[in-house]
């Protein structure tokens, strides 16, 4: 049996537990150990509240998409009756897979025997069960999941005794509620497979001291101020009257959001929703980033971009989004590219715990989040 007490005390977290300016960072080991890993995703990510998809990007009754989630494969589909669900995605004869891409379909068909599934999870078909005792479809339906959404955002939980999505989200509705999220669609996903720990990444999200020099010759230095927050979330705000989801220079964009109000109004917000998805919104748009772990030391990274249903429609987006995904196409491998150097040189058997600059407050909360998850300490 895996021994999480001693995973854990094998590791000296005292420093990370300090106040920022005495603080220390997590150990080495938090970024390239498979026990450590394992015990991640015991504690956190089979517990917690998961960003999947937006409902949008599968409107249509048949609509599906299979994901793999922490090694957990899973697909949601949109039912006869308009809702999206969750399942397993292992059949309930012998367990193969059911689905591995994404499309439309009538019924969920198994590849290996042809055990059918209605769209709300239900067996419908068992070809040749007919000599087997006391067979009853009804008992051998599809695991269906948890999932509820927020605002057009698709969370899945593995957990089915956790908190409802609405306490783990906390007030972060209430701050973010006049980008009106549910008028947005999904006009692009982008994946990238990283060799890098899922945390670097998300760190790196959620810190502006490596903007100066990542992206000096993109994004250039940028200065954000920490918010306060209840919910399993943080986040940062960086003031200013444009949209920042272009490079510079570019002067054709698309108008502002109409109905912001307050922060958002004034500025661009970076959010963490712990564990591993990331915000990014600004005054016309919004992206968001996923960093799946597969491995100690590799993660899928996607990121969606979001707009207006009205800035969609309008007769010159195909012209003026192009700058749009150039911008996200030229930082993203950017921070690509550092996570991955942080990576081998995390790996270094001269790799040291780190002191932390006040300008990484959120890597500080995000640590802490973790070890308090980890250790069994939030309530």
């Amino acid at each position: 049996m895996f021994n999480t007490d001693k995973v854990i005390e094998e590791m000296d977290f005292s420093g990370v537990r300090k106040p920022l300016s005495q603080a220390e960072t997590l150990p080495p080991a938090c970024y390239t150990s498979e026990d450590f890993f394992t015990l991640e995703k015991e504690k956190i990510f089979y517990k917690k509240w998961n960003f999947v998809c937006r409902e949008d990007e599968l409107p249509a009754t048949g609509d599906y998409a299979s994901y793999v989630l922490f090694g957990e494969p899973i697909f949601l589909v949109r039912g006869q009756d308009q809702i999206l669900r969750c399942f397993a995605n292992t059949c309930s004869h012998r367990g193969a897979r059911l689905v591995c891409d994404a499309g439309n379909r009538n019924r969920i068909s198994c590849p290996y025997h042809s055990w059918t599934y209605g769209l709300d999870g239900a067996l419908v078909g068992a070809p040749d069960m007919d000599q087997t005792e006391a067979f009853d479809k009804s008992e051998h339906g599809l695991t269906q999941l948890r999932l509820e959404n927020w605002e057009g955002f698709s969370f899945v939980n593995f957990d089915a005794d956790a908190e409802p999505l609405a306490k783990s989200l906390g007030n972060l509705p209430v701050e973010l509620q006049s980008y009106n999220f549910s008028n947005m669609e999904c006009v692009r996903r982008k994946t990238y497979n990283i060799q890098c720990n899922w945390k670097i990444y998300i760190e790196n999200a959620m810190e502006d001291y490596h903007t100066g020099t990542v992206h000096k010759s993109t994004l250039k230095k940028q200065e954000t101020t920490l918010l306060d927050t209840n919910g399993d979330w943080d986040a940062i705000h960086m003031p200013g009257n444009k949209t920042i989801a272009v490079l510079g220079g570019v002067e054709n964009v698309f108008p502002h959001i109409p109905s912001l109000e307050g922060r958002a109004a004034k500025g661009t917000y970076f959010v963490v929703l712990y564990p591993n998805t990331f915000f990014a919104i600004t005054f016309d748009c919004m992206w968001w980033i996923q960093a799946i772990p597969k491995t100690a030391e590799t993660c899928e990274i996607i990121i969606g971009s979001c707009f207006p249903k009205e800035t969609i429609a309008r007769p010159d987006f195909d012209e003026i989004v192009g700058d749009y995904y150039r911008r996200w196409d030229k930082a993203l491998p950017e921070d690509n590219d550092i996570s991955e150097e942080q990576q081998i040189g995390l790996g270094s058997k001269f790799s040291k715990i780190g002191r932390f600059s006040w300008r990484e407050p959120v890597v500080h909360l995000m640590d802490n989040w973790i070890l308090d998850e980890i250790q069994g300490l939030r309530k």
